[in-house]
């Protein structure tokens, strides 16, 4: 799927503050190919420390074993730009702290590092809410800076949609 949008980072992040706030929840986020410009989107809003726990910038495999607990093993078998990496990324960003919600990014940003299986623009996404996690994988048109900011809009939408159907 690809996606190419303008889409306002800023209303974003502050309707994703008022859905966390309402519902009594931290974020943190767990950053690979982004190297924390989701963090950076959540953090330009004054406040933000109300919602927003933590932000890990896990780029290299042994960030992502040593901050986040993936196992090795899980990342040679199946490559950093994974579903199940993205998954226990979700998942050890929130076992290391002290949020509720997380997510979870892992792509190939380019424009080198791309593969046939893999090609430039695929992102895993990772998202835990709730004792939930889930992935899905998306392929974003365009130059590094495009791929990455395709990944901070669809991650932002994509926790606004997670905390819209949790709330209540």
């Amino acid at each position: 799927m690809t996606h190419q949008t303008t889409f306002d980072h800023e209303a974003a992040t502050t309707a994703l503050a008022q859905a966390l706030r309402q519902q009594g929840l931290k974020l943190a986020t767990a950053e690979s190919c982004t190297g924390g410009l989701i963090a950076a989107a959540c953090t330009e809003l004054a406040g933000s420390s109300d919602w927003f726990e933590r932000g890990v910038v896990s780029y290299s495999n042994e960030a992502k074993t040593e901050l986040l607990g993936v196992p090795e093993a899980l990342i040679a078998r199946h490559g950093a730009v994974s579903e199940p990496v993205a998954l226990a990324m979700a998942e050890g960003a929130l076992r290391h702290g002290k949020a509720q919600v997380s997510v979870a990014v892992t792509g190939v940003a380019g424009p080198s590092g791309g593969s046939a299986a893999k090609p430039v623009g695929t992102v895993w996404f990772g998202f835990s809410l709730r004792g939930q996690t889930h992935s899905e994988v998306q392929r974003f048109d365009g130059n590094r800076a495009a791929v990455r900011q395709a990944t901070v809009t669809h991650a932002l939408r994509r926790l606004l949609e997670l905390l819209g159907a949790h709330s209540g």
